[in-house]
């Protein structure tokens, strides 16, 4: 708020002079909007707009240069052909083996333990996932080619030749990420492996 300054005097009986003491007092309203006092609301007015309009424009300033830099962070990504995982999930893995082997999976395909697949309960069939427990920090990837599991807690299912390379056979199941990434569909002539 504007202050204005007033002047006092001192007389005292002892003293035949006047003293000068300095004060100031806040400027009410009144005295604001007499013809001295608006030039000084003008002023002010002016000098807040001033300051608002410098801060809007450093503020977009940031603004538009953060954008692109991501924009340029995401062309770069775009260029180099990293892609983003899908889907991802930590949970408890196990796996099956002998007593499915040649059977039909969800998908049609015949169950082989020695190859590199999996069951899992919402991935697309087909879908490729990267599996790796985090016990060991031992990786694999398998397709994904049959439902399950169906015990309470369990993520994924992983054929015996999956099982045997996160080195988790022996205990049965341990906790695993799954992570996928965004495959792209191919068209295959070749059809699913039947049993009769």
């Amino acid at each position: 708020m504007p202050y204005q300054s007033v002047k006092y005097y001192d007389a005292s009986p002892n003293d035949e002079q006047l003293r000068e003491i300095p004060d100031s007092k806040p400027l009410s309203w009144k005295v604001m909007l007499e013809p001295t006092g608006v030039m000084s609301l003008r002023k002010w007015l002016s000098v807040v707009s001033r300051a608002t309009f410098i801060g809007a424009l450093a503020i977009s300033g940031c603004s538009s240069e953060h954008s692109r830099g991501q924009s340029k962070l995401t062309q770069q990504e775009k260029g180099s052909g990293i892609t983003k995982p899908v889907h991802k999930e930590v949970g408890e893995a196990s796996w099956y083996g002998p007593g499915f082997h040649g059977k039909e999976t969800a998908n049609g395909e015949t169950f082989d333990q020695k190859e590199m697949t999996a069951a899992h309960p919402t991935l697309p069939m087909g879908t490729k996932a990267k599996v790796t427990n985090l016990d060991n920090g031992k990786k694999v990837e398998v397709r994904i080619n049959d439902r399950g599991p169906y015990a309470e807690h369990r993520v994924i299912d992983l054929s015996s030749a999956a099982a045997n390379k996160l080195d988790m056979k022996e205990d049965g199941t341990t906790q695993v990420k799954v992570e996928t990434k965004s495959t792209k569909k191919k068209r295959s002539s070749k059809q699913p492996n039947k049993t009769k």
